[in-house]
Order: structure tokens, then sequence, then C-alpha cells
């Protein structure tokens, strides 16, 4: 007999505190409302489940887990031959050239909500024809296809009922943790643009409890983290919250904003009031400077000892010209150390695919059909390290789909694709 509510919201309540995975977590609602808002049937978030399982073991191993935006299903798929163990999806990369309005945008709020989640469908979509076709080739799984995917609510689009939509969108997508930032969503900016506006700290940890909330009522171990771009934004919307008045300036825009002192301090400030309601911290920065990593994570550890971090790795710093190579060989390892466990390089996808095509095409122009010559020649290059790319028909599932065919028909259609194609006779 299936459980009653009262029966659910007990066994949900010991759970919040037995288990070790939600030490320090804090909620301001209880389990008879998690349960309320469930329904009688609550369905099963597989990917999304297992995806937060393995990212919160990833995150307590030595070393931290590491990884760069992807905005295709075959980057994905790469990512994971290449050995990443996640995979981050940024929200700048879907502005710029994955969004559902099939546009170009800077990374000013401009794409639709549901553009992210429908990535992460996408990628864990190739994820999961890969796994396919090697199961069928094999007869056995060889790797773990279905690498964690963190995923960027941005501001969350709106108001807290906003972002437990758009959390409740993440994990029926498949993704396993999800980052919030404290800017207003209305203004919302690139974490290295001008302009950018900060909500009230009490509001922000609304919106970190809807995506809490969401979390609960789907029943999925959701990893949380949560953005203060108070370093660098110097405007905030409102005086309503007094653990924010320390920073403001008393002049007002005129949109009616109030100006703040930006900087770590601040950062720090909402760092630790973010803490209870977050799995990892992030403080957005505008170097990639070690001693402030360091500053942000003492004070943090301070009053939360061990509470994870995350740190952006962005390609919107020059390394070379601000870091010798020296520092910019230990920088993760020493921000492992400090507690950033989790570490990115949000547009990497992004400048892969302009870098490589520029390349490419620049050649091709000039060399014409050698240069193309060269790029296969790396791939073969690569498949003793098991690049499989090269052979792409068998790489997007033409011999799964085979498979299928000869299933349907007990063996006897004569259509099947592999069989006797080009790519079969020439790349054996």
């Amino acid at each position: 007999m299936a459980q009653n509510q009262g029966q659910q919201a007990a066994e949900l309540q010991i759970r919040w505190e037995t288990e070790a995975r939600w030490e320090g977590i804090t909620r301001p609602y209880s389990a008879e409302e998690v349960v309320r808002l469930r329904g009688s049937v609550v369905i099963e978030q597989t990917l999304a489940r297992r995806g937060a399982e393995r990212l919160w073991r990833q995150l307590h191993q030595p070393e931290a887990v590491r990884s760069f935006g992807a905005l295709t299903g075959a980057q994905a798929v790469q990512m994971v031959k290449g050995g990443l163990q996640a995979i981050y999806l940024s929200g700048w990369q879907v502005a710029g050239d994955a969004n559902l309005s099939g546009q170009t945008y800077p990374d000013q709020s401009l794409y639709p909500s549901n553009s992210v989640p429908a990535v992460v469908r996408r990628l864990n979509n190739a994820l999961a024809r890969a796994d396919q076709v090697e199961w069928s080739e094999n007869g056995e799984a060889q790797r773990d296809w279905f690498v964690p995917i963190v995923a960027d609510a941005e501001a969350g689009f709106g108001g807290p009922l906003h972002g437990f939509e758009l959390m409740r969108s993440m994990i029926e997508a498949g993704a396993a943790g999800v980052h919030f930032e404290d800017q207003l969503a209305a203004e919302k900016k690139c974490g290295h643009l001008g302009g950018k506006v900060l909500i009230p700290t009490s509001q922000f940890i609304r919106t970190l409890v809807a995506a809490r909330l969401a979390a609960d009522v789907l029943d999925v171990p959701s990893v949380i983290i949560a953005r203060t771009d108070a370093d660098s934004a110097n405007l905030l919307t409102s005086d309503a919250d007094p653990r924010d008045h320390e920073f403001i300036t008393g002049d007002r825009t005129v949109e009616g904003y109030y100006r703040v002192n930006a900087g770590l301090d601040a950062a720090i400030a909402r760092g630790k009031a973010y803490a209870p309601y977050a799995d990892l911290l992030w403080c957005e920065t505008s170097t990639p400077d070690l001693d402030e990593a360091r500053r942000f994570a003492e004070a943090v550890h301070a009053d939360f000892p061990g509470k994870m971090l995350a740190y952006n790795c962005s390609p919107s710093f020059n390394w070379s010209k601000r870091l010798d190579a020296h520092t910019i060989a230990k920088f993760q390892t020493e921000l492992n150390a400090m507690g950033y466990k989790f570490q990115f390089i949000t547009l990497a996808g992004w400048h892969l695919i302009n870098l490589h095509t520029f390349e490419l095409a620049q050649a091709y122009a000039r060399d014409h059909m050698p240069a193309y010559v060269a790029l296969q020649d790396r791939e073969f290059a690569l498949e003793p390290a098991g690049y499989t790319a090269t052979k792409h028909q068998r790489e997007v599932g033409a011999g799964y789909f085979d498979k299928v065919l000869m299933t349907v028909t007990g063996g006897e259609a004569s259509t099947g694709a592999l069989e006797g194609s080009t790519e079969q006779a020439q790349f054996a």
C-alpha cells in the first residue's frame, strides 16, 4: 500500500536529519509542505538523481572536479571520451549560440528561460546515444557516459516562482547541479560586463530556497550553487535588507537603484548569508587572483568550516598577461587546497568552435584539400588514445539503427546503412 502524506513526510524528515548529504543545509519549510506539493505520483528523475549523487561523491574526492562549457551534444560526447568527469553548461554560451530563439545574443537576459534546460536535455540525449552505440557493439558499458551536468540558471529569470519552475525544468532535463546568481533578473549581465544590479540578500535567499524546494518536491538531491556578483556589481535594487546597509553609499541612480561599494567584503558577507541554503558558493571575480580566492575561502570557512566552493576560470581573463606560467600551472591545485572543489572554464566550448573553425577555414582557403587532410590525419593519430569520431557515421549511430532495423525485420532487411558504406570500406 502506498504511503500516505504523513508517512512520507516523517520518512523525509528523518532523511534530512540523519543523512550526511544534508548536514549544514537550512530549509525554511517543513517535510509536510514538500510532500503536500508532490502530488500522489512522484516521477523518478533517473538522470538528475544519478548525476547529483555522482557529482556529490566526486566533490568529496581529493581532486577537484574540473570541467568546461559544452554547447553541443558532440562536444559533450568528446568531453567524456577525453576523460572529463563532469560537463558545465554556460548560460553565456546558450545566449551566444544555443538558445531557442535561434539568435546570437550577449549574456543579458535575452534568451528564453527554457533554453538551458533544452540544451541539458540535448547533451544527455547525445550521451545516451553514445552509450547505446557502445553497449550494442561491445555487449557491455566501457565507461559511465552519464557524467553530471552542472547548468546555469542565471538570475532565475524572475521571482521565486520562476526560480522554482526553472529548477524543476533543469531536473526533468537531467541536470545534476544548478547555479543561480544574485543579480536582478531584468538587468542580468555576464559576470564580466558592467551595469550589474544586485537584489537584496534576503531576496536571493528566497531564490535559493525556491530551487531547493523544487528539488525536494521532485525528490532529487540536486547540487545547488549560489553565486554572488557583489565583488564587482555596484548597484542594488533596494535597501530592504539591513545586511546590505553597510555597503550602500546613499546616492540613487536615475532608475532608482542604490549605489553600493562593490568588492570582496561585500561578496564575503553575501557568501556567508547564502551558505546555509546552498551546497557550494561561487564568488564571481574580475581577475584570476589566488590571494583574493584565499581571502574569500578563509572568511567563509571561519563561519562555515568545510563549505565547498566553486571557481570560474574564465576565458574573460587574459591569463598569460596577468599570471606567469608557473602560477597558471599550480592555479587549480592551490584552489583545490582552499576548498574550491568545482572548477570550470565557462566558455571553452564556444572558443573551441570558433578557433578551430577559423583555423580550418583559413587553411582551406589557402591550401585547399591538403588542409582538410591534415585535420583528418590528426584524427587518425588520436585513435589509439580513444578518439572515434573519425568514423562519423558510426559515431552518430548508423550501426545502432542498423541493429534496430534487423531486429524489426528478423535480420532480413537489405537496406542496412553501415554495411557497404564508404566509411566501412575506407575507415576499417
